[in-house]
């Protein structure tokens, strides 16, 4: 898995690629454990093609660090099979995610 950062508009973009699977999910977390004064993160999904239960605790902890640091927080280019696992694990009415176009 390779995750890119870089900032955008005021906003701080993780660009994701590949499975995000066990032991690839510890790697973003790393990731997002490390963010410092971000007030606004977007995890770029469009290069994810696998997610797993860590991965979408992954995702969550992105979510909940943001909530606490009061700024915003969304997911966005998730191809159609990880949409499927965001939509049967509940959180697309929770979280902000879009679907690749």
């Amino acid at each position: 898995m390779k995750i890119t950062r870089y900032d955008e508009n005021g906003k701080t973009v993780l660009a994701v690629e590949g499975w995000l699977d066990t032991p690839s999910s510890e790697e973003l977390m790393r990731a997002l454990e490390a963010l410092e004064d971000v007030k606004s993160l977007a995890l770029d999904f469009g290069g994810v093609r696998y997610i797993c239960s860590s991965g979408l605790r992954a995702v969550l902890y992105g979510y909940k660090k943001m909530q606490k640091l009061g700024g915003d927080f969304s997911v966005m280019q998730a191809c159609d099979e990880v949409m499927d696992v965001f939509r049967l694990a509940g959180l697309t009415g929770s979280l902000n995610i879009t679907a690749r176009k």
